[in-house]
């Protein structure tokens, strides 16, 4: 099995890469550590911007097929991943299929034979969970259902290669290594969930059933909140290829200006694209600094100066007040809480995103807008708080405890995670309670702009203070570690993610903070400071308990509260 699980061999691989078979690549982009040999080797589908950052087309001409498999070969950490493209001939997908509930499962290997599995999320961490499944010998009858139309595709390079031209969104589908042997059924959203009857329910009134499940759902792009604003024509939010081939078309058009609503990473990485199609650009965030969400003020300081450096007009501590349009209803104009106007053709609500749980109300999971609560090995918890044998979770949805964060309950919307969770996930749905494994990954992150790649592991948020350890600041070169309570809990790296393993070993090992020793490139500025995260409130699930003796006491979900 191959996951982004620090400490894990993998190595590069071709799946039946005959000639005549098209070639899909993929790079896990937590794992490049910006070595460049593959921008060296095949320079038509690699390139490296500024010191560390790699853009790739998912998708290259098959000439380019010999110079593709020497740069993955040549990759000094194995990060390319190459594959047969399926998506391209749609008679692989395979018709829905008949359902038909298979009896109960056995334990163990009768299991693995003959059991029904569903996956409700086509998505990289249910297309994750499918491919693990099969490989780790589950011959069973396996079903996959997405409300969205088309195969599973990668995201990252909706925000940067798409926006800029260089890679189509159409072809931004995710490869399937393997050849699935499941029941695909795109384009119809799951609308609830019988947990008692082992019941998926479906928009188009079909019920399928399962023996174990997996929740995938992910999350989508949070809506402007203003319902008659958000009609208007210019005005964008970022999730799916349409979404992107709608925002590269006004781009494309060369719009006098952009406005990007939120300064976190999918706002970033829109300005970027926009200053790299010379487009000028205003991004408005009422926090304090671009990323002090996610990485806290002091480092989000150094983002804020690098975006103006690039030529964004950066305006934080401003939100919008209104947006206005003209007669035919596009987007002309936005207020803001300054006093002044901007006038903008083409604007993005880059205001973070919603999980995908409605579909669960009622299911007696503990799903709400903070995600779908599991343990360490995926399995849902339900309202009571009760972990459940047969319903699992994986990807953007699940929020689940990190031992190494006191056993806070996180969600984690990145990559990584999503590669890692499902694969974790999946093992378990098929295997014996002591062969179980529990997802204790490290948090990663990355994000490419300015030419500058980002990356991070831990959680930079579960900090008090920060402190650059190695590299410089003013060159956008350096390693800042963050520390809580006297250890050391996250790092984040500015064009030097290869360090970063060796802070994941600290992170481990819950070493002392600040770091006391001497290393590589250290810095001169290595006096600690405080962090500035953001004081994040705790998601609050409210429930009503009724009940009085143990065997009676029963909690409920509501919307309001009691008094």
């Amino acid at each position: 099995m191959t996951t982004s699980v620090r400490g894990r061999g993998r190595n590069s691989r071709s799946a039946g890469l005959g000639r005549g078979v098209h070639m899909k690549v993929v790079v896990d982009l937590t794992r490049c550590q910006g070595y460049a040999q593959c921008a060296f080797a095949a320079p038509d589908v690699f390139v490296m911007q500024g010191d560390e950052a790699l853009l790739y087309d998912t998708d290259p001409d098959d000439a380019q097929r010999e110079k593709i498999v020497r740069a993955a070969a040549a990759c000094p950490v194995q990060a390319i991943f190459l594959d047969r493209d399926d998506t391209r001939d749609d008679t692989r997908i395979r018709k829905p299929a008949p359902e038909t509930h298979v009896a109960a499962p056995g334990p163990g290997e009768a299991f693995k034979r003959t059991g029904h599995i569903v996956i409700v999320g086509a998505s990289l961490a249910g297309l994750r969970a499918a491919r693990t499944l099969r490989q780790e010998g589950f011959t069973g009858s396996l079903t996959v259902i997405g409300d969205e139309p088309h195969a599973p595709y990668d995201r990252p390079p909706l925000s940067k290669q798409v926006l800029m031209g260089q890679v189509p969104a159409r072809r931004t589908g995710l490869p399937r290594r393997d050849e699935l042997d499941a029941h695909w059924r795109f384009g119809v959203a799951a609308t609830g969930l019988d947990l008692s009857g082992k019941q998926v329910l479906l928009a188009d009134g079909a019920k399928v059933g399962f023996d174990r499940l997996l929740i995938a759902t992910g999350v989508r792009a949070r809506p402007w909140p203003n319902e008659a604003e958000a009609a208007l024509d210019g005005l964008f939010a970022l999730h799916t290829p349409e979404d992107a081939e709608g925002l590269r078309q006004r781009l494309a058009a060369r719009p006098g200006r952009v406005l990007v609503i939120g300064a976190g990473f999918t706002g970033c990485e829109v300005a970027s694209a926009c200053r790299e199609l010379d487009l000028q650009v205003t991004v408005l965030d009422r926090g304090p600094a671009p990323l002090a969400g996610a990485l806290g003020a002091v480092i989000g300081g150094v983002a804020a100066q690098m975006q103006r450096d690039n030529g964004v007009d950066l305006r934080c501590g401003v939100r919008v007040e209104s947006l206005e349009g003209d007669d035919s209803g596009r987007l002309r104009r936005a207020r803001l809480s300054d006093g002044s106007t901007l006038d903008v053709e083409v604007a993005l609500a880059a205001l973070g995103s919603i999980r995908n749980v409605e579909w669960l109300e009622g299911s007696g999971l503990a799903a709400g807008a903070w995600g779908v609560a599991c343990d360490t090995g995926c399995r849902a918890v339900d309202v009571n708080g009760l972990v459940t044998d047969d319903v699992f979770v994986a990807g953007d949805v699940a929020r689940c405890p990190h031992p190494v964060y006191d056993y806070q309950y996180l969600a984690l919307e990145h990559w990584g995670n999503a590669v890692a969770q499902a694969g974790i996930a999946a093992h378990n749905m098929i295997s014996a309670q002591s062969e179980r494994w529990p997802h204790l990954a490290l948090p990663e992150f990355w994000s490419t702009q300015f030419g500058t790649e980002i990356k991070s592991v831990g959680v930079p948020t579960h900090a008090d203070h920060v402190v650059i350890a190695q590299g410089s600041v003013a060159e956008r070169r350096f390693v800042a570690v963050y520390g809580y309570r006297g250890r050391i809990t996250a790092a984040v790296a500015f064009n030097q993610a290869k360090w970063l393993e060796f802070y994941a070993g600290l992170i481990d090992r819950a070493a002392p903070f600040p770091p006391s020793f001497r290393t590589v490139d250290q810095s001169t500025d290595g006096h600690p400071v405080a962090a500035e995260v953001p004081e994040r409130p705790t998601p609050q699930a409210t429930v009503v308990v009724t009940g009085h003796g143990p065997s009676e006491r029963r909690a409920t979900l509501v919307r309001r509260t009691y008094l």
